[in-house]
């Protein structure tokens, strides 16, 4: 310890914690990089195992996702245009037992080996499928004569070693942590801490998924393990009694993250549980008014002893599952009333607990989810209308709400009172350069909120704003996940569920941080695995588990490791 002490003390030092500064970064962008490109390499091309094949005309069918929709419309997979074919007929579907086809509401209905279905019916190698008029029998692609074929496929790189990208996360980890063990007064070695939680439960989780689990994609986890540890040690250097909750949230999530895994494998077991989940959520709301504690002006806190929690955050979870639905329940129900109804009792009681901010959050998490369901931008665009008038409304009935916004964009007229937080964010993120200041160096640490609200700008102005650019283009960049996945997931469950945390994400991340830039208005949310808070923490975890449930090999490579 006297030999560290006394290096600190040298010139040498600052000179050295700079260039740590620099590498930190370099070795976030490369590993956030490099999961999203290990996670398109490892992708399996879009090429068909089965093929339908109309025998009396010779029309080949390839089919390519686990979920087809089988009508007359041209926005069909399996498109059949003839008269006596409804529009949306039917849905072919990949399940553990097999392929099925499952009836929509047609009004000719839908025949195997000529008998009539009425719910789902197993589909064999052989069998005949009757659309209307049309007669598709199923084949394996091998035992159809060649022809050439052409499907999309993506460019394939070579994948990185998902232990290789779990050591650079933990290098840079590591370099953080040692900025923040470098005080003015010296050595801190308990600083360090924080950082052996974090290496401790990101490799558990590692050796978990990939050893017990025997999975071989582990991208996901590694980007929410480097997000995890960037936001914990920002955290340690000041205050470690916050680095500790973050901890224990982390542990929380995690063990969340996993159970949710394991629980949507059985589509059944989701579909059985959607409704449960939804009143639950409810009463989770009714709980929160009846036993919540009003905080800066928001009802959204329950305490229980030392421990607090923010049950909007865990609500996010129960909203993403109530709003999503396998492609035949789609079909045959072909309306978001329920969801519509779900989503304005959340953000009625949202706004019952004045919490604007994740209020809006639900709301853009719908609107995505709503398209997704019904593909309709006419439906999206009267939702969007009808919001619009709710927002006058409520602007002209409780005005206290446009008060809250009342400096936004004003905040340097008035930089010492309600323009504080922000005028002193957008300073000190100048002041921190593109490497920053050091860990534990800066002043927005001094500022209410800077680690929650505003820990973007304390992350930019300790390490620098080229770090904290890279945290937000890794958030971000969970929409080209959920993206690449929409088609190859195992079901729209997972591809509408994907793309609505991404979207979530993204979106609480844009009010965070372009709140507290003054570009929006400051709603107080929290930036995902950077901010304080045990339950934003925990509930981010929770929902990274429908992306990673989106990609095709976490259940198949699973089943594959058993035998």
């Amino acid at each position: 310890m006297e030999q560290i002490g006394a290096f600190l003390e040298s010139g040498v030092a600052p000179t050295a914690l700079l260039i740590i500064r620099i590498i930190v970064p370099l070795l976030a962008g490369y590993v956030s990089f490099r999961c999203y490109t290990s996670f398109k390499a490892g992708q399996r091309r879009r090429d068909p195992v089965v093929m339908l094949l109309d025998e009396s005309s010779g029309a080949r069918f390839p089919v390519l996702y686990w979920e087809n929709s089988v009508g007359r419309s041209r926005s069909c997979d399996i498109c059949l245009p003839v008269a006596e074919v409804s529009r949306d007929h039917a849905v072919f579907m990949r399940r553990e037992e097999g392929w099925f086809v499952c009836d929509t509401g047609s009004k000719g209905g839908v025949l195997v080996n000529g008998r009539r279905i009425s719910g789902p019916r197993l589909v064999r190698i052989g069998d005949s499928m009757t659309f209307g008029g049309v007669t598709l029998t199923l084949y394996n692609t091998s035992q159809l004569p060649e022809k050439k074929r052409r499907f999309q496929a993506f460019l394939r790189g070579q994948g990185a070693s998902p232990f290789f990208l779990m050591l650079m996360a933990t290098i840079a980890h590591l370099l953080m942590a040692l900025q923040a063990s470098a005080t003015s007064e010296g050595f801190d070695p308990m600083l360090l801490l924080p950082e052996a939680g974090v290496l401790v439960l990101g490799w558990g989780l590692y050796a978990y998924s990939m050893g017990a689990q025997h999975r071989i994609s582990f991208e996901i986890e590694t980007v929410a393990y480097l997000l995890s540890g960037i936001g914990i040690n920002l955290l340690a250097a000041a205050d470690l009694g916050t680095a500790r909750t973050q901890l224990i949230a982390m542990l929380m999530g995690i063990i969340m993250f996993c159970f949710l895994i394991w629980f949507m494998n059985d589509m059944d077991r989701v579909a059985k549980f959607r409704l449960p989940i939804g009143i639950g959520a409810l009463c989770l709301f009714v709980l929160n008014l009846i036993l919540g504690t009003t905080s800066f002006g928001s009802r959204n806190w329950i305490y229980i002893g030392p421990i607090s929690l923010q049950p909007s955050e865990f609500i996010k979870i129960a909203f993403v599952f109530v709003g999503t639905s396998t492609l035949d329940r789609l079909q045959t129900k072909k309306n978001i009333t329920e969801f519509l109804v779900f989503t304005g009792a959340c953000i009625g009681f949202l706004f019952l607990m004045r919490d604007l901010g994740t209020a809006l959050i639900f709301f853009a998490t719908f609107l995505v989810i709503a398209f997704m369901r019904s593909g309709s931008v006419r439906t999206i665009v009267l939702i969007l209308a009808a919001a619009a008038l709710g927002v006058f409304l409520i602007l002209t009935f409780m005005p206290y709400v446009a008060d809250r916004f009342s400096s936004w964009g004003h905040v340097w007229e008035d930089p010492y009172d309600s323009g504080l937080q922000q005028t002193r964010v957008l300073t000190y993120t100048a002041s921190g350069g593109l490497f920053g200041m050091g860990l534990g160096h800066g002043y927005l640490g001094g500022i209410f909120a800077a680690d929650s609200d505003l820990v973007f700008g304390l992350l930019c102005e300790e390490q620098g704003l080229l770090l904290g650019l890279i945290v937000i283009m890794s958030i971000a960049g969970f929409t080209l996940y959920a993206r690449s996945d929409v088609t190859r997931s195992r079901s729209t469950f997972f591809s509408i569920a994907a793309c609505a945390v991404a979207g979530l994400l993204l979106f609480q991340t844009c009010l965070n941080v372009f709140g507290v830039t003054d570009i929006l208005p400051l709603t107080g949310v929290t930036l995902p695995f950077i901010s304080a808070g045990g339950s934003s923490m925990a509930s981010t975890w929770g929902l990274m588990a429908f992306l990673k449930a989106s990609d095709e090999r976490t259940y198949a490579v699973r089943r594959a490791g058993k035998h």
